[in-house]
């Protein structure tokens, strides 16, 4: 019993704390760092605040809310982001880390890797192969709930996420973790052609966008993101061995989709009542095709800088 007590004694009091913390979370299951996931406050976030992707929504909260709901996953969540650039992509990956970390990118724990930046030489692939699952497993091994985001997927260089592929199934052990409750979000524009085509024909048909139905694009997005040479995960052994979760689509943007938008971000600077403002907005994007002029052809991402110049 003594033991016990001189043991939780160490284990509360500072510095020796942090070194019997790390001891427990490296041998326990039950141990999630700084995790603070709120499911009902990313719903509503994501419902209230990323507009015309129905499927994204719907997709994220499911998925994410399942994975939680189990205390013993057999492999981690893996979502894999596609869509044109201004859809909402990196909006909701920003969303995941708040409502599960609540601070989003300033955890220690939610890790991002922009390709241009982590790895922009080719030919150096190997040695960045060894140092991203070095990264990976050394992360695990301090969190089991680490979520890893690797952004401009279409940019990463051919082979080199691969890596990564004996974290993602059910089989691989990473010494002293449960590596199966980590989270990896991909994200990319690679397969957006796919996307907008399937929006396009369903707009000319004069169909509800909401009618867009996930089994319509799920296996079209796998092959053309597998045979786009240019694509992070080009004839990649993880889409392959079937070891993403989902591919969420992320829909082409219209005219007003775009005005709320700009009404959001009028608000976030306190002037709402600029109805003038997001009429000249609207009007001043790029819509595509020629013929129609359906969609935003950069969705919502220009819309800071063009709300700077017409306030």
């Amino acid at each position: 019993m003594l033991a016990t007590l001189f043991v939780l004694f160490l284990f509360f009091c500072n510095p020796v704390c942090c070194v019997f913390q790390k001891l427990y979370c490296t041998i326990s299951d039950s141990c999630d760092c700084d995790f603070k996931p709120n499911i009902r406050d990313l719903e509503w976030d994501l419902y209230k605040n990323v507009y015309g992707q129905h499927l994204a929504q719907d997709i994220v909260s499911e998925e994410v809310g399942r994975f939680l709901h189990n205390k013993s996953p057999s492999q981690p969540l893996v979502l894999s982001f596609h869509g044109s650039s201004g859809t909402g992509k990196t909006l909701v990956s920003s969303m995941l880390g708040n409502h599960l970390y609540g601070s989003a990118m300033s955890s220690p724990y939610v890790h991002q890797f922009v390709p241009t930046l982590h790895f922009p030489l080719p030919h150096r692939v190997k040695q960045y192969r060894e140092e991203l699952k070095d990264w990976v497993q050394g992360n695990l091994t301090e969190c089991a709930r680490s979520v890893f985001i690797f952004d401009e997927m279409e940019k990463m260089p051919p082979g080199l996420i691969d890596v990564l592929e004996p974290f993602l199934g059910p089989s691989h052990v990473v010494f002293r973790t449960n590596y199966r409750k980590a989270i990896y979000l991909f994200i990319s524009t690679a397969g957006e052609e796919v996307i907008n085509k399937v929006a396009l024909e369903n707009r000319q048909a004069g169909r509800e966008r909401e009618e867009i139905k996930l089994d319509n694009l799920q296996e079209a997005i796998a092959q053309a993101v597998y045979n786009n040479n240019t694509s992070g995960l080009f004839k990649s052994n993880i889409i392959q061995q079937k070891l993403i979760t989902r591919f969420v689509p992320f829909l082409p943007l219209s005219r007003y989709h775009v005005e709320r938008c700009v009404h959001s971000q009028l608000c976030q600077r306190g002037s709402c009542s600029r109805n003038d403002v997001v009429e000249a907005v609207g009007g001043d994007m790029n819509y595509t095709p020629a013929k129609g002029k359906y969609f935003s052809s950069t969705g919502c991402k220009t819309v800071p800088a063009k709300i700077n110049f017409f306030l």
